[in-house]
């Protein structure tokens, strides 16, 4: 199950930097995964600060 970025989010970019496969950007107030890129390494939410990388 691919992950998402939840409301908590606070555009610091660790997570867009850290994904393998690029499925992360910005998108309006928070960053976005894109599902079918994601391959669910878990590398976001290791490097979020406030836990906003969270299993769908």
């Amino acid at each position: 199950m691919a992950y998402v970025i939840t409301d908590d989010c606070i555009l610091c970019g660790a997570c867009e930097a850290e994904c393998p496969v690029e499925a992360i950007s910005e998108g309006d107030g928070k960053y976005e995964i894109d599902a079918d890129l994601c391959t669910e390494c878990g590398a976001c939410a290791e490097v979020c600060a406030v836990d906003a990388a969270q299993p769908e």
